[in-house]
């Protein structure tokens, strides 16, 4: 490493030295100057104190061999020797903050923010706060150390916890009429193309480890229909909306008590508030109750909506029982489009999956197995005990337990389905259900107001509602969305935004590379920013990039971290 001299003439005359930090490189069997940070014109530096530190940087790396003038390669000798001080990771936090200013996410909180003193730039601290949501996800006072301390933040020297908390409920209120998230749609549709003709929507829920819910008027973290199976906690309820590329363009936080057929109408108008167009909302068989169907066509809208086959609807049954022939879709899908002339503003289309009704005929042969087993085993061990000729307590005790393995095997959440208990009280195989259920094997329905969208569309469109599921799986595994480490509403609200955010710029970045967020995170975190001090001065130097590195950073447009980011003589 040197300093590489150029020089200039104006016009009039005059000629004008400039300085730069540089190294020699060898590119196809010559060596080549590689300039890594330009530091200003000569006359306005230290040049003295420049060459000083370059030599006690070359003296560390033991390259002084790539100098030619004997001069600076002199000063090696009477230079002080530099030590390591400082070494975080960079590439990873360096690329969301590439996209963050890309998305124009920045822009639209500071915008937001205007005119507001702060002692810290609180769009710095909410990116840090997204930045370890996806990266290393932590408690937020965690975050806080970890951004000052663990990782290089670009225009972050340090935040504390108030100022963590304060840019929180900056971005609640920002958000409150959901502007963040218009404004970040509307630059990741235009940055990235999206086809929003399509939209899907789901909910999920997350809880809290606390015993009792909140009971005062209006609160927030509430008992209900828990989908992670814990009814015994309080919880929150949340909403995702993803395109047809998994890219999350709102999300929405209700009470834990909200049931999902009341929610529909609150999605359809937000989202109408946007005017996005021409939009086709995919929904699941938990939204697609008559109304909220009615709902979702209001302004021109169409739906996408899975039906449920077994609550015994009549105009589902009607569907099912129409005769056509299947249509080959994929090796493992088949469509059949029904119409009926009493819902003539509907189309209907049965969905089989051969591979599916293999393994659902499979798991009820295995399920109707073992329910036989256990009634065999109770029946024999009922005349056991009859041989044996009990009384008193014994043949109490004995009836109590044939009855408890009883209610048991009929309360299985799996097993009792096909289970049907006579006036006797016995239990016995409900074969009428088994067979009917052997017409449902692999089939799912669906039902679509959209008169142009074909039956193979339809079936693929509903497909792609995974792509939502994968957003909250997502969130809860690799961005941690629980533990939630706060009470407050408002703070809840906010936590819930950070994971969409994160999410957001994770999705783009797989998209765009074609590679995993696991793997893309790995892979950058290697770059590290490593900071040399000495009696000569002060660097801080990026290690070198990968090719692997470098390919993450070229397919998502973004520079990678400068090879030089401080160079400061004493």
């Amino acid at each position: 490493m040197y300093l590489r001299f150029t020089q200039r003439a104006n016009a009039d005359g005059t000629v004008v030295r400039y300085v730069a930090l540089a190294h020699n490189r060898r590119v196809d069997g010559k060596v080549k100057p590689d300039v890594l940070m330009n530091l200003g014109r000569v006359d306005r530096l230290d040049v003295d104190g420049l060459l000083r530190l370059a030599a006690s940087i070359r003296a560390h790396f033991g390259d002084s061999d790539e100098l030619g003038a004997g001069a600076q390669a002199g000063l090696v000798a009477g230079a002080a020797p530099m030590e390591v001080v400082d070494s975080r990771p960079i590439g990873a936090s360096w690329l969301l903050d590439g996209l963050w200013q890309r998305l124009e996410i920045g822009r639209a909180l500071r915008a937001i923010a205007d005119g507001r003193r702060f002692t810290t730039n609180m769009e710095r601290v909410l990116f840090a706060l997204v930045a370890n949501r996806a990266i290393e996800p932590m408690s937020k006072l965690s975050a806080v150390e970890w951004a000052g301390q663990d990782v290089v933040i670009a225009g972050l020297g340090g935040m504390d916890d108030d100022q963590a908390y304060r840019a929180m409920d900056l971005l609640v209120e920002a958000d409150a009429q959901a502007r963040v998230q218009e404004a970040v749609f509307f630059a990741v549709a235009h940055l990235l193309n999206l086809e929003v003709d399509l939209l899907f929507f789901d909910t999920t829920s997350t809880y809290f480890e606390r015993d009792e819910e909140e009971d005062e008027v209006g609160g927030f973290r509430r008992y209900g229909k828990s989908k992670d199976h814990r009814d015994d906690l309080p919880q929150i309820v949340i909403g995702l909306a993803v395109t047809r590329e998994g890219i999350p363009v709102r999300v929405w936080c209700w009470p834990g008590n909200t049931q999902d057929q009341t929610v529909l109408a609150q999605v359809k108008d937000d989202l109408r508030g946007w005017k996005l167009g021409r939009v086709i909302t995919v929904v699941d068989r938990g939204f697609s109750s008559a109304d909220n169907l009615v709902y979702l066509r209001r302004a021109g809208g169409h739906y996408i909506a899975g039906m449920r086959m077994r609550d015994g609807n009549a105009l589902v049954a009607q569907v099912l029982s129409r005769q056509g022939r299947y249509q080959q879709v994929r090796d493992n899908l088949r469509v059949k489009e029904v119409r009926l002339d009493s819902a003539a503003d509907q189309r209907f289309v049965i969905c089989h999956n051969p591979e599916q009704a293999e393994r659902d005929k499979l798991q009820r042969q295995q399920a109707v197995a073992r329910i036989e087993a256990e009634l065999a085993r109770i029946t024999a061990q009922r005349q056991r005990d009859r041989k044996r000729h009990l009384a008193g307590k014994a043949a109490h005790k004995a009836e109590a337990a044939h009855v408890k393995a009883e209610c048991e095997l009929r309360d299985h959440p799996t097993l009792g389905r096909w289970i049907r208990q006579l006036t006797s009280g016995r239990l016995v195989i409900d074969r009428a259900k088994v067979k009917a259920e052997q017409r449902l094997d692999g089939k799912y329905l669906l039902a679509t107001s959209d008169p142009d969208i074909s039956a193979e569309d339809t079936a693929l469109g509903y497909k792609n509602l995974l792509e939502a599921e994968r957003g909250f799986r997502d969130m809860k595994t690799t961005l941690l969305l629980r533990p939630v480490f706060h009470r407050l509403e408002r703070r809840i609200r906010a936590h819930v935004l950070i994971c969409w955010l994160a999410l957001l710029l994770t999705r783009v970045a797989q998209r765009n590379t074609g590679q995993t967020w696991h793997r893309i995170e790995r892979e950058t975190s290697r770059l590290a920013q490593v900071t040399l001090a000495g009696e000569a001065g002060m660097v801080c130097q990026t290690t070198p990039l990968g090719p692997a590195q470098k390919a993450i950073y070229q397919a998502l447009s973004i520079e990678p971290p400068p090879r030089v980011s401080a160079f400061e003589p004493a």
